[in-house]
Order: C-alpha cells, then structure tokens, then sequence
C-alpha cells in the first residue's frame, strides 16, 4: 500500500513539475479522439504519418539548436536538396527499370535515391559548417545567435537562388515511388510510399536516439550541448563535434525531402513550408529539446488535420501558428522547459 502511494506520488509530482506538457499531450490526444469519431480512422493515420516526418525535420532543427546554439533558417533548404538528389537520382534508374523491368531493382530503387540524399545532406552540413560556421565562431565572442541567424538566412538566399540560377524554377516530381497497390492499414486505404516514409522516418529518429545516448561520441554531443565549456574541460573536441551535429541535422532534413518527393516536388522554395513546420514544433516543443522536438511533431500534425477538418485547408496552418503563440505566451521556453544559451 506504502509503495503504491509513493508510485502515485511520484507520478502526481512528475505531471505538476511537466504541467504545459501534460496539459498539451491531453489536448491532443482528446482531439486525435475527436477526429477519428467525425472523420474515421484514416485522419488519424494521416495525422501519425505527417507527424512522422515533422519530427524527422524538427530533431535536426533542435539538434543544432541544442549543441551549436544555430537558430538554423537554412533547414528547409537542405529539404530542398535532398528533393533534388532523391529526382536526379530516382528518375534515371526509373527511366531505365521502364525499358528494362527489374523487380528487385525496383523495389530497392527508392531507397538508393534516399540514401543519396541523407550522403547529400552529411556532405553538404560539413562543408557549411567548416566553410560558414566555424571561421564565425572564431571570431565571433559576442551576439553568437544573431550573427548566426543572419548567417542562416543567407544560405538560404543563397541556395534558393543559386538552385534556381542552375536548375531552373521547373517542378521535378514524381507520382510515386512504388508502383503497387495501396495497403489496407485497419480498414484504411494508404498508399504505401507514405508508410514507407513514416517508417523511414522512425527509423532515423530511433538510429538517432540510439546514437545519442548509447555511443561516445554522442555522448559527447550530449555533453557540448548541456555545458559546452565543461565538455571542452573533459577533453572533447569541438572541432569534430559540431561539423557532426550539422551534418546529422542536414542529413536529416534532406532524407525528409526524399521521403516525401511523391508529395513535396522538388524546386528551389520547396523547403519553405517544411521550415515552417519544423520551427513550429521546436519553439512549441522548447528550442533544442530533441526528445520534445519528437513529440512536437505529431502534436504540429494532429492540429493541422483538425483544422483542414473543422476549418477547411486554407486554416492548415494558421491554427498551428496560433497555438504556437499562446504556448510561448504562457510558457516562453516551450512546453518540454528548454533554456535557450544566449551566447
């Protein structure tokens, strides 16, 4: 009985010190519960499945938040290139399998394409963050996180304009990945390139978990980003350690553009509402909280299906932006209680 009371106590304790996070997390289950009984099942699929690849965007976008203290404006071009890569890459081999049937070849074909764009993306986060970041961090002592939100913002000019100087303002799309059938998920009709791209993206994330807290060097990480002095006292290397969080982050974004080519095409200001999105789950969820970022995401995607259900699609993203505002008007370091480093 004595135990039984401690548990309760200590659950009770839990829930009042994470108050903001219970009361969101109750929210949107009753409204994931409401949705399924005025619109069915498969609005709650959509939900789970949209939120997938928020999160799968959002955890790099905490991610060097949380160790390099990058507010990073450049995320959602690093969607954009791994659109590209993931078309450059795919069409050829399907232009070819259209020849030449290969089953095995087209079923892998996917999965090669994406793959190229997370190689794309880790490439891409060193040459960034060596070229871009560090001579800033060297000479930079004071107004780190401003002078590195405009640095972000001009990559992102840059990349938007320079794709669009090299490639063109054409869409590259693709109806599909894998020309099957759809799958029957509990009675719900779901094609399977969007299964396929939750899975990949809960892959990732759990890769990523399992990285972070089961490795030295994402141990490491962890370390930069709760006490960044101190992990440089115990031996730590920066100069190792932030061209990896940057180039995990860009990887991450990028597989996120591949997984979802059949649904984003590729072209320069593709990125746009993926950033949007990404932002919207780790300031509501708390700037550099992974974990949070995780959670933030299905949160960000069960409020947009409510609202394209109850207020019609042009609200999609209104409502979340709302929501986002009233949270950091009440909690202003997000839900899950992020401290953001001022310098």
């Amino acid at each position: 009985m004595v135990e039984k009371s401690s548990f309760d106590s200590s659950i009770l304790e839990t829930i009042t010190e994470n108050l903001p996070a219970a009361i969101v997390i109750a929210g949107t289950i009753v409204l994931t519960i409401v949705i399924g009984a005025v619109a069915g099942p498969s609005q709650i699929l959509n939900s789970i499945i949209t939120g997938g690849m928020w999160a799968l965007l959002a955890v790099g976008l905490a991610l060097v938040f949380g160790v390099m203290n990058v507010p990073h404006f450049a995320h959602g071009e690093s969607f954009m290139v791994g659109a590209y890569v993931a078309y450059f890459v795919f069409n050829p081999i399907n232009t070819t399998l259209g020849e030449s049937p290969n089953p095995i070849l087209g079923a892998i074909a996917p999965f090669i394409a994406i793959v190229a764009a997370g190689v794309a993306g880790l490439v891409l986060g060193v040459i960034l963050e060596r070229l871009l970041f560090y001579p800033l961090r060297v000479r930079t002592k004071k107004g780190w996180v401003m002078n590195a939100f405009l640095l972000t913002v001009g990559i992102s000019f840059i990349l938007t304009n320079g794709t669009t100087l090299v490639l063109g303002p054409n869409f590259r799309g693709i109806p599909r990945y894998w020309d099957v059938p759809p799958l029957n998920i509990l009675g719900v009709t779901m094609a399977v390139d969007r299964v396929v791209a939750f899975f990949i993206a809960m892959v990732s994330i759990a890769a990523l978990w399992f990285f972070l807290r089961r490795t030295r060097t994402g141990r490491a990480i962890r370390a930069v980003s709760q006490d960044e002095l101190g992990a440089q006292m115990m031996g730590i290397n920066l100069n190792f350690i932030f061209p990896l969080t940057f180039a995990l982050a860009t990887a991450m974004a990028a597989m996120s553009g591949a997984s979802l080519l059949f649904m984003f095409q590729a072209y320069p200001t593709v990125g746009l509402q993926p950033l949007y999105m990404a932002w919207y789950v780790v300031m509501m969820a708390g700037l550099g909280n992974v974990v949070g970022a995780i959670v933030g995401g299905f949160i960000v995607a069960v409020l947009q299906t409510a609202t394209q259900q109850f207020f019609g699609i042009s609200w999609a993203d209104v409502i979340p932006t709302a929501v986002m505002i009233v949270v950091l008007l009440v909690v202003p370091q997000g839900i899950f209680g992020s401290k953001i480093r001022s310098s």
